[in-house]
């Protein structure tokens, strides 16, 4: 069964680096190992790519890749078309986004569960019309002092945060991977557990 891997984020670049894109980094950055690019495609209204997941060869899986280019609040009409156009399963489907109840440069994955007040999530599981798909929560903290939750994710990362940016990226790419190649349980064992 192939993989649908959904990154979400805000179209625009005054929106590129901010902690709320954090999961369109993660898609971008599965895209880049696979040597491709995300490519628009308006009928969905996201961007996409094909990519092969653990090499090329046997032990390699295919998948698509994406990021809505819609804003991160109605998210689940580019995922539930992208869902239907590739005949994939909301159970086959992986959604990468940013999570303010977990610390930092934290990652934790599930399936299914509430929206937490996310309105990408809430979106998606109307849209998909199940909350049973798979989640790679990428932990950007807790808004400093009385700083409101909405304001805090669109900012970009504070200067200390950035230099640990790119790790952060690279283990959410590696925790889709593990998702798609060895299964949510192997996938959570390896993660949960750093």
């Amino acid at each position: 069964m192939s993989a649908l891997v959904i990154g979400l984020g805000n179209p625009g670049p005054e929106y590129e680096a901010t902690r709320h894109n954090i999961g369109q980094m993660v898609a971008q950055e599965i895209a880049r190992r696979s040597g491709v690019a995300l490519s628009s495609n308006r009928k969905v209204n996201a961007r996409a790519a094909q990519v092969r997941i653990g090499g090329i060869g046997p032990a390699g899986v295919s998948a698509t890749v994406a990021t809505p280019s819609s804003y991160m609040n109605v998210s689940g009409g580019p995922v539930s078309a992208l869902a239907k156009y590739l005949s994939v399963e909301p159970t086959a489907v992986v959604v990468v986004h940013d999570e303010l109840d977990i610390p930092f440069g934290t990652i934790k994955l599930k399936r299914g569960g509430g929206s937490g007040g996310h309105n990408g999530l809430k979106d998606i599981t109307k849209a998909l019309g199940t909350p049973d798909y798979v989640r790679v929560r990428v932990g950007i903290g807790r808004p400093p002092g009385r700083m409101e939750a909405a304001a805090f994710v669109l900012k970009p990362f504070g200067a200390t945060e950035r230099k640990e940016v790119p790790m952060l990226i690279s283990d959410g790419a590696d925790a889709v991977e593990a998702i798609v190649i060895d299964g949510l349980e192997a996938a959570q064992l390896r993660f949960h557990t750093k």
